[in-house]
């Protein structure tokens, strides 16, 4: 004989009272608590082995509340239940499974906690900016997810579902073109990756470890590329600053006080003029603004001096900025230096001409390279000479650094 649905209706559900499970038909139950408070349940007999004998044990799966949960839904979660029993699944572990996974994370949720973890271990803000934009979990103004950077594809997925096929859908339209930005993205997925593993919420090989499947299906980076910033011969250096110093604009005065500090782009933007001894000749750049988290004294040349003066004719206080950007307060952005060398149609970067300045010290001078790396910030030698080594040659460096703006013109 056919089981007989849809017993209820509206009104009975509304002014039931009775305390005890009122049917509805082919498993579905309203059930009334002595309290007054209403729910729908769905009774099931199951067999975690059907081959066993027996009828099953009698289960209770709770379909929600009746005041949140009409007639019409509970009826269509009934139908759902069925339809999984039909086909030998037990509906109570199906929905634990799924409750399981909406408490899994995504890939976009595990990255800014991880961001926000390393957060205070990186001494430059902009290191933290270029994690978000990178694994596209920069946010606008509003809150709201930026549909930019080279991740976001993965921003939404469950992080424990990420597999090697992600990664490469992320990495292969750059791999070939960006190929340092490429492996700094890849590297940031891995470590996100780990991350969540160590939490629990992944297992087994992390998919963007190079050694693994992906040295198989992408081309080592030596093979594409040096990995180096593009740099202009020290040669045509002089021509360029001559070109350079046509161009009128904050940008041009901060990348010329680059290339003749030899310096770092943001060092550059972000100095201030508390940093700068005029009389001395000397900018001291803080621990904190540097890469190595040392402090760094740098010899200005003639020419580096001429432009602080220039400039200093309209500083106001001395913990302004030398080079400010367009918003009151801010730096100069890193684009507008790279804009600049574009409109210039120059394909070397701000940072090259470190490596500009290196070679010319190193080919086209006797000073000792030692002398050339301090001037570049850069330690040189084991734990032990590092530790003997206490001065930083400021006045060898000076006559470098003279010789370089010389060079330069």
């Amino acid at each position: 004989m056919a089981l007989k649905l849809n017993r209820l209706n509206a009104r009975q559900v509304s002014t039931t009272t009775k305390p005890g499970r009122h049917a509805d038909g082919s498993g579905l139950y309203l059930v009334v608590e002595p309290s007054g408070s209403k729910r729908w349940a769905f009774l099931f007999r199951w067999k975690a082995d059907p081959s066993q004998p027996g009828t099953g044990k009698l289960r209770e799966m709770g379909l929600g509340s009746a005041i949140s949960v009409s007639l019409a839904a509970a009826r269509d979660a009934a139908v759902r239940v069925r339809e999984a029993i039909a086909l030998g699944r037990d509906p109570i572990a199906d929905r634990k499974a799924v409750e399981s996974r909406a408490k899994v994370p995504t890939f976009g949720e595990v990255a800014e906690a991880h961001i926000a973890a390393m957060a205070p271990a990186w001494r430059n803000p902009k290191h933290v900016d270029q994690w978000r934009m990178t694994l596209s979990v920069e946010r606008g103004d509003d809150g709201a997810y930026l549909d930019s950077g080279y991740c976001v594809a993965l921003r939404d997925r469950a992080v424990d579902l990420i597999a090697t096929e992600d990664v490469l859908a992320a990495l292969t339209p750059i791999w070939s073109t960006k190929n340092e930005t490429a492996s700094r993205v890849r590297g940031r997925i891995e470590a996100v990756l780990d991350a969540a593993k160590a939490k629990g919420l992944r297992s087994g090989e992390n998919p963007a470890r190079w050694k693994g499947l992906l040295s198989l299906a992408l081309p080592k980076r030596q093979k594409l590329q040096r990995g180096h910033h593009a740099a202009m011969p020290y040669a045509v250096v002089p021509a360029f600053v001559k070109r350079l110093r046509l161009v009128r604009g904050m940008s041009a005065y901060a990348l010329e006080f680059a290339i003749l500090t030899a310096a770092r782009s943001g060092e550059v933007r972000g100095a201030r003029w508390s940093e700068m001894d005029l009389k001395a000749k000397v900018w001291t750049v803080p621990a904190a603004r540097m890469k190595a988290g040392r402090e760094h004294r740098v010899p200005l040349c003639p020419r580096a001096v001429e432009i602080l003066e220039t400039l200093a004719q309209v500083k106001q206080e001395p913990d302004d900025l030398i080079f400010p950007g367009q918003r009151k307060g801010a730096p100069l952005s890193d684009m507008s230096l790279t804009a600049l060398l574009r409109r210039l149609k120059v394909e070397a970067t701000v940072h090259g001409f470190r490596s500009s300045f290196r070679d010319w010290a190193g080919d086209h001078t006797t000073f000792p390279r030692e002398v050339a790396e301090a001037a570049l910030a850069h330690a040189t030698g084991d734990a032990t000479e590092l530790a003997y080594r206490r001065g930083d040659a400021l006045e060898k460096r000076r006559k470098l650094m003279e010789a370089w703006g010389t060079f330069v013109g």
